[in-house]
């Protein structure tokens, strides 16, 4: 059996007593970084053997995990910090165990993403996980402009170094919004920085910022600007195509995020 097992992102004291005794029990412990793997389970007075599992080494290393699996033995796979496969190693080994029919649970722990998404301050209802922006500038820029009008809460992993930078590409993109900067959650000196990007780019100024940081952006309130008279242009061309007027409006209304009422009386009122 593979186990999924969360781990503290800061706090030791947040590894479940769940995932305490799987890390004791399995046969093999495959981690994102076997040195700090080894320090948590020297810290819980836990023996194991280990195998590291990185993103460079894990296509290589997802084969002889599986033949450890297939031999009857049980692993645990542990990232650095919180879950596995969330930014982190795992993926091609759990897909490599559900095609070979290999039982696979998971131990649920603590997540960077959830953590900053609750303490935040802003919508929790639905969310998008974007990971990681992209490093060159061109690049970022262009994710973050194409992700202005998603009316979801988004959440970013981020460099310390490159926090500044990356909230005015922010700013760029989708104008001055709400923002939380969440640092080194669960630590010591764990900090939450809200308001809109201009006054937290205000308070971290131009050093970069020290520690693990998550950023949560408000989702758009406004949307894109719709071109309503291209819009009652397609709802005419389905009733043209024989559809009935209030179905064309309903079907129109929700491909663009109209009122369908709106077109509706729009097609009504044709000469």
């Amino acid at each position: 059996m593979l186990h999924i097992v969360g781990t503290p992102i800061g706090n030791l004291s947040d590894l479940s007593d769940r995932a305490r005794a799987t890390l004791a029990d399995v046969d093999l412990v495959a981690a994102e970084d076997t040195r700090r793997t080894g320090r948590l389970l020297h810290g819980l007075g836990i023996r194991a053997s280990m195998v590291s599992l990185f993103e460079g080494n894990e296509r290589e290393r997802t084969l002889e995990v599986v033949r450890h699996l297939l031999d009857g033995r049980s692993v645990a796979l542990v990232s650095d910090g919180g879950m596995p496969l969330v930014s982190d190693p795992g993926y091609r080994l759990v897909t490599a165990c559900v095609a070979e029919g290999i039982d696979v649970r998971v131990v649920p722990g603590p997540s960077a993403v959830l953590a900053a998404l609750v303490v935040s301050g802003l919508p929790t209802d639905r969310f998008s996980f974007e990971g990681f922006a992209p490093r060159k500038a061109g690049e970022r820029r262009a994710r973050l402009e194409a992700l202005a009008h998603d009316p979801r809460t988004l959440v970013f992993f981020e460099s310390p170094r490159r926090t500044a930078s990356f909230l005015r590409d922010l700013a760029t993109a989708m104008g001055d919004r709400r923002v939380a900067l969440c640092r080194e959650l669960t630590k010591l000196h764990e900090e939450v920085l809200r308001g809109s990007i201009a006054q937290v780019l205000e308070q971290i100024g131009e050093q970069p910022v020290r520690g693990e940081v998550v950023i949560v952006v408000e989702g758009d309130r406004v949307g894109p600007d719709i071109d309503m008279d291209a819009v009652i242009v397609e709802a005419r061309g389905l009733v043209a195509d024989g559809m009935r007027k209030r179905q064309a409006a309903q079907a129109t209304a929700r491909r663009h995020g109209v009122s369908a009422n709106e077109l509706y009386d729009a097609l009504v009122a044709e000469p």
